[in-house]
């Protein structure tokens, strides 16, 4: 039942709110402003920053922001404002002189196919691990555990691919890795108040999808429940970063950050990013699509920048018009897989003060869950589609993009076995193709649309499917994505970050950069899908 007066239920939550604990970043630069080596790259170097990424020094506009640089930054600072001047000078030569290129971990490693596909995951473990970081000048954040990261361009971890990566630790039984990975985030929350998108600087404002909870909960099936209670600190605080404000909200000011309080009293979370700028590693593409598009550029740069916390960077659910990113609009949704995330965290600290035996803080939690269950069901819900999918609270009404967030619901058991049914329908009509399931039934050119498919997404949707009792639609997903990761690694030796699910005979296109092989998330949800033969 909902509490349909809003002021009832903001002082039953309101017993969270007192709780809260102060987010990392609010402004976005004041507090950071202390340490350089700790701010966003864009900040610590100005004019150089800006000559780099819009001259196009680099093809990839990562690859600067990843530098080390060779020397102090006030000693790049000054020798790059008095050597710009002079007759001759490079700026590439100058960067070359001054930084020193990200490191390739992979460059010595040689695929052989002659092994099985389990085999070669096994080997790449060691390739895809880093060790504990200590800070030393670069964009990167220090952790102080070693971890296993996707590969490919992306040298750092990232928040949301981790729970997939462990998937397939857990298969290998390396609980010690996914141990050190839980410590590593639960550092990361203790230091900045969230855990961001990635250890890197310049994602410092956003945080990802949260998974954290989940992490907890297989790290709990293999040492014990009280790992529970281990962890309840790290998880009440990464809560709090995605209630903060909720004291804040009233019917006049229904949104704060990434939270929305909505027609009937309930409250439910949106993506958000803290820093309406350009993002640093995408500098030159985002300043260019700002350009283009008539609105302010700061409200262009957060829905961005909040599409890019939801880790589907990009997809037609973010465009008002389905097609094109100049028509996104993020913060206008409430995702409805962040807000099925946000009721396993809540069901988490609920079993975890249960645990500790604070049965206050349990009930209160489970009051908090089943508030969320049921805002779900009333906005997230759409009888007629059929189908699970975002709500736009600024045109109050649900989103016409289905997309594979609609699973996320049957993953968490927050279906009827009706709904469940209906969507099962959809997902074998729409979404089932040739290697798996398509993030979405729509090509915009963006890798989070057809004709693409993503192993996390094949993990909800297989495993939401069994919950309900569609064990065969599951299988055959499964099996056509084994099939197809199988494929690509015997002709190519390589395990890449998505795939082309439609025609198998062609890679996996769209996003801002090349298709990337190693590759965490893959590697983890293939093997545990092994595991199970």
């Amino acid at each position: 039942m909902f509490i349909r007066n809003p002021l009832l239920l903001l002082a039953l939550l309101l017993a969270v709110a007192c709780r809260e604990a102060k987010p990392g970043d609010q402004s976005g630069t004041e507090e950071l402003k202390e340490n350089k080596a700790h701010l966003s790259p864009e900040e610590r170097y100005g004019d150089l920053f800006q000559a780099v990424q819009l001259g196009e020094v680099f093809p990839d506009s990562k690859t600067f922001v990843d530098c080390t640089p060779r020397y102090a930054t006030d000693e790049i600072i000054n020798r790059y404002e008095k050597e710009k001047q002079t007759s001759g000078f490079s700026l590439a030569r100058f960067v070359k002189d001054n930084f020193e290129l990200p490191v390739k971990y992979d460059s010595e490693f040689a695929s052989d196919t002659a092994r099985s596909v389990v085999d070669h995951i096994n080997a790449l473990w060691p390739i895809l691990t880093r060790q504990a970081d200590t800070l030393g000048g670069s964009t990167l954040l220090s952790l102080p555990k070693p971890y296993v990261v996707p590969g490919g361009r992306f040298g750092e971890i990232y928040y949301w691919d981790s729970y997939f990566t462990i998937l397939g630790l857990q298969a290998a039984g390396k609980i010690d890795m996914i141990e050190n990975m839980a410590d590593n985030f639960s550092s990361m929350i203790e230091r900045e108040g969230y855990i961001p998108n990635g250890n890197r600087t310049y994602f410092l404002g956003r945080s990802q999808a949260p998974f954290f909870s989940l992490m907890i909960k297989t790290l709990a099936e293999a040492k014990g429940e009280k790992i529970y209670i281990k962890y309840l600190p790290a998880l009440e605080k990464e809560y709090q970063f995605w209630m903060e404000g909720l004291s804040s909200l009233s019917v006049s000011q229904p949104t704060h950050r990434r939270l929305v309080l909505l027609g009937n009293g309930a409250i439910l979370n949106r993506y958000w990013d803290d820093r309406p700028l350009p993002r640093p590693e995408s500098y030159r593409e985002d300043v260019a699509l700002a350009k283009d598009i008539q609105r302010p550029a700061q409200d262009v740069y957060r829905d961005i920048r909040a599409a890019c916390e939801s880790g589907w960077d990009f997809s037609s659910r973010w465009f008002k018009d389905g097609q094109y990113l100049a028509s996104i609009h993020t913060t206008d949704l409430i995702p409805v897989d962040l807000n099925a995330l946000l009721f396993h965290l809540e069901s988490v600290l609920a079993k975890a003060y249960g645990l500790e035996g604070d049965t206050e803080q349990a009930t209160l939690y489970q009051q908090r869950g089943q508030q969320r269950f049921d805002a779900i069901q009333f906005y997230c819900w759409d009888n007629s589609q059929e189908f699970f999918v975002d709500y736009d609270h600024v045109q109050r009404k649900a989103s016409q993009k289905r997309c594979l967030a609609g699973m996320f619901p049957l993953y968490f058991g927050l279906s009827t076995q009706q709904q469940a049914d209906q969507v099962a329908q959809i997902i074998e009509k729409e979404f089932l193709q040739a290697g798996g399931v398509v993030t979405s039934s729509v090509e915009t050119g963006q890798q989070w649309d057809a004709p693409n498919g993503w192993a996390p997404l094949q993990w909800i949707t297989i495993q939401g499917l069994r919950n309900y009792n569609a064990v065969a639609l599951a299988d055959s997903i499964k099996t056509r994505w084994i099939n197809l990761n199988e494929k690509v690694y015997k002709q190519t030796g390589k395990l890449t970050e998505k795939y082309n699910v439609v025609d198998l005979s062609l890679p996996a296109g769209g996003g801002e950069y090349p298709l990337q092989d190693g590759f965490g998330w893959t590697n983890g949800v293939l093997l545990k899908l092994l595991s199970e033969d």
